[in-house]
């Protein structure tokens, strides 16, 4: 091989020379050969370095698409819009008193807004506004589908607004909605009744040829989907003293109100005592080019007691109005068999509950489900790879929402609650909104926790709030939700439609897991950590928005060692989940139960999170105590004090001890610990204590010897989750106490704490209802009073499932 060798190599010298004498006597020298090879050395180097940036380019560009480009697999929703006639038409603008819309991005929307005349000045109202102070409102009953009764006191009034849908025809049949006005002294009041219709242009314009107009004293319109619709007004008791209507232009769906204020003028003739009466009038922007009526207002000046039907008809369905008499009779007949239905599925009668008790939690449920909204638009979403937010994809969302007057739009973590108690009442509805929450996954795997879609939404939203990170997670709440359904129902799911939408989710819900598992892991084996905390200098204990327990207290500054325990015990619940639906698929489980098996070694999850100084599960990262809000004085002539944090004491890696409270408690929660486990034990020992997180009133969300126990977050953020009792983890606390107690031996103490755990929530929130008129958002654990926002008839429903005894 080596002489081999060396006959190439003279070989190629002879070559080489041969080469320069033939070339001797020509004009190439060798300094210009070398020039020349340099020359295509560089020309090479210059063209790959332009590959490679053309390459970084396009990489850059694949990455910044990659936010908001959607899954890359069959839909989960195949059915919606008219596919599905009975639930085409609804309540689904949770956001205003008593609206509808059907199930179409260019729905027509309708809706009711009405004010007192006199010497009050409350002014108009329409959408639910925590300011307007009513001492209660909401649905008295409401099944989803077919009807609703809605009582709203707005003093001296009482309203109570219904609806009865007629199926049948092919584009989604009709309804009557009723307002009925009485006042409470029984005088006659003069109120201003205003219904509307308006169409939807926030997608751009409206379709050719879909106008609305007023004919004969009825209201007009046509879809390309409804085609020709008209809406008719049949008021049968009390006085209408007048009546207006005008074709307008409004800017959108968010200033109807603005609007409807905009055309109103003084009537010509006066009206006794109330003199002249503010009445509508044509709109003049309808004589600018290519204006076209987008909203039509009726008003009707009337005196109370006052009964109005509007009824929705197509020209398809041939049968008689459902009005008056016929309607009265009809919606007694759906209260009954609705209040049957309840029974038999909550038997909450049987349990013992009075009539008042299992009215309110029809009412409870009939918010949850009268809440489901139906929204379509595009969210705004950023990634690192992003220079600004960027326009999500247009698509709809059908979802429960948390509150009606404060949070009218969909929340990830709260669906998961929500669905728990849809699904009781129907698996049906339950589906349909998981779907289109799993429709929303993007194709890296993610789904933005907060949906703002469409412009009546947006406009209630800070704008702080409204570009949603990829890096931000929310607990797979909705993950457990239908496993839970799939344990409880598992013949729904072995053939047929519902087997078919299951295994159009599995690969969303695959690709979701799969999406936690990539981004939200910490730095030590089997951790995790929740991202988009960040350290501002303003707050207190800076806010993990993405927990879901927003201002509960992490580790005082951010870094990237945190470990968190409750994201552990979500994705030890989450795998655990996920390995039931493939079960039940009859896929390959054995990778979500290595991971279930692996996060549920309680040796390995000690080593992370127990802290053997206080007996306790904590979070673990760069921490102290020692911090304090103070009042900083202006630097610069021009500038206003503001408070900041102040730190004492210099943080150190450490267990976050001092933070005794939910987060300490989800290895029970999510029922990671075995019966047996002694740690449980302890966990159960320190429940009951009330210098920790018993209350006479439900587990506090903050032990009471925390140092930021009840503390403010910053100058104006006040304690959210820093010792209120919350249902929603307080179900989560139930639910585990019930396992529980089945076996081991810590069962007798986990029966007896299910037990009283259940009748203080139920006494409370029920007690807090017949005081307020409201459920709320949470609880105080000193005296039980509702606090944060009203109605919140999201997971604080699940009061519903307590008293039922269903988990």
């Amino acid at each position: 091989m080596v002489r081999h060798r060396k006959v190439v190599i003279s070989q190629h010298k002879h070559a080489n020379n041969d080469e320069a004498s033939s070339s001797s006597g020509g004009s190439e020298t060798p300094g210009a050969s070398r020039a020349f090879k340099i020359l295509s050395i560089w020309k090479t180097g210059v063209g790959f370095f332009c590959l490679v940036v053309a390459i970084y380019v396009g990489l850059l560009g694949y990455l910044e698409t990659r936010v908001n480009t959607p899954f890359d697999d069959e839909k989960a929703v195949q059915e919606t819009g008219l596919m599905v006639p009975e639930r085409y038409w609804g309540t689904y603008r949770p956001g205003v008193y008593f609206g509808f819309k059907s199930r179409e991005p260019r729905s027509p929307v309708f809706g009711l807004m009405w004010y007192e005349l006199g010497t009050t000045h409350k002014g108009i109202r329409h959408w639910c506004e925590q300011n307007d102070n009513l001492p209660t409102y909401g649905w008295l009953r409401h099944d989803g589908v077919t009807f609703g009764e809605q009582h709203i006191s707005d003093p001296p009034h009482q309203i109570i607004t219904s609806f009865v849908k007629t199926p049948g025809g092919e584009h989604g049949g009709h309804w009557t909605a009723r307002i009925n006005v009485t006042t409470t002294n029984k005088k006659t009041t003069t109120v201003g009744i205003i219904w509307y219709g308006a169409l939807d242009e926030s997608l751009g314009p409206a379709a050719p040829h879909s106008p609305l107009w007023m004919e004969s004293g009825a209201l007009l319109g046509y879809t390309p989907q409804l085609q020709k619709f008209r809406v008719d007004f049949v008021p049968h008791t009390g006085k209408v003293l007048h009546t207006s209507y005008s074709e307008a232009v409004a800017p959108g769906l968010h200033l109807l109100k603005e609007k409807f204020y905009s055309l109103l003028k003084p009537s010509k003739e006066r009206y006794g005592r109330l003199g002249q009466l503010a009445v509508l009038e044509a709109d003049p922007k309808l004589t600018e080019k290519d204006a076209s009526t987008n909203f039509v207002p009726i008003q009707m000046i009337v005196e109370t007691p006052f009964i109005l039907d509007v009824v929705y008809t197509t020209e398809d369905l041939s049968i008689p109005q459902l009005k008056e008499d016929e309607y009265t009779k009809t919606l007694e007949e759906k209260k009954k068999s609705f209040d049957k239905e309840f029974e038999e599925k909550f038997k909450l009668k049987e349990k013992g509950y009075s009539e008042e008790d299992v009215s309110i939690a029809r009412a409870a449920m009939s918010n949850m489900i009268g809440g489901v909204g139906y929204f379509y638009g595009a969210g705004r979403v950023q990634s690192p790879h992003t220079r600004e937010p960027v326009p999500y994809w247009r698509a709809p969302l059908y979802t429960a929402v948390p509150s009606r007057s404060f949070f009218p739009r969909g929340f990830l973590w709260d669906e998961g609650f929500h669905g728990l108690l849809i699904g009781r009442w129907s698996p049906e509805i339950q589906l349909d909104i998981a779907a289109h929450w799993l429709d929303l996954i993007n194709v890296e795997g993610w789904i933005p926790r907060e949906q703002i879609l469409g412009a009546e939404a947006l406009a209630r939203v800070p704008k702080e709030f409204v570009v949603q990170s990829n890096a931000a997670a929310n607990p797979p709440m909705l993950l457990l939700q239908l496993a839970l359904l799939l344990r409880a129902r598992p013949q729904m799911f072995q053939r047929g439609k519902h087997r078919h939408l299951l295994d159009r989710m599995f690969p969303r819900l695959q690709a979701w897991y799969q999406w936690f598992q990539n981004t939200q892991k910490g730095e030590e084996p089997t951790s995790y950590r929740w991202r988009g905390r960040e350290d501002d200098g303003l707050q207190l204990n800076p806010k993990t928005l993405t927990s879901g327990l927003d201002d509960y207290p992490r580790a005082s500054h951010p870094s990237d060692i945190e470990r968190h325990v409750d994201l552990r015990c979500w994705m030890y619940a989450a795998a655990d989940a996920m390995a039931t639906i493939a079960e039940v698929l009859q896929r390959d489980t054995s990778k979500f139960e290595a991971t279930r098996d692996q996060l549920g070694d309680e040796a390995l999850l000690n080593e992370l999170h127990w802290s053997q100084r206080t007996q306790t599960y904590a979070d673990y990262g760069l921490h102290t105590d020692g911090v304090k809000l103070v009042r900083q004085q202006p630097k610069a002539p021009n500038e206003s004090p503001r408070v900041v944090r102040s730190v004492s004491v210099p943080p150190k890696p450490r267990f976050v001890t001092s933070a005794f409270g939910y987060v300490s408690l989800f290895p029970m929660l999510l029922m990671v610990l075995k019966p047996d486990s002694d740690k449980l034990g302890k966990i159960l020992e320190d429940l009951d204590k009330p210098e920790l997180l018993w209350s006479p009133f439900g587990l506090r969300s903050l032990s009471k010897s925390s140092p930021l126990y009840m503390r403010r977050n910053t100058e104006h953020d006040p304690a959210y989750w820093r010792g209120q009792v919350w249902l929603n983890v307080n179900y989560l606390a139930l639910r585990a106490l019930r396992h529980y107690a089945a076996a081991g031996p810590h069962a007798p103490r986990a029966a007896a704490l299910h037990e009283r755990l259940r009748d203080i929530l139920v006494r409370n929130v029920l007690s807090e209802y017949k005081r307020t008129g409201y459920l709320w958002e949470q609880y105080s654990a000193e005296d039980g009073r509702g606090s944060g926002c009203k109605p919140f008839t999201g997971w604080t429903a699940l009061i519903v499932l307590i008293m039922a005894d269903e988990y």
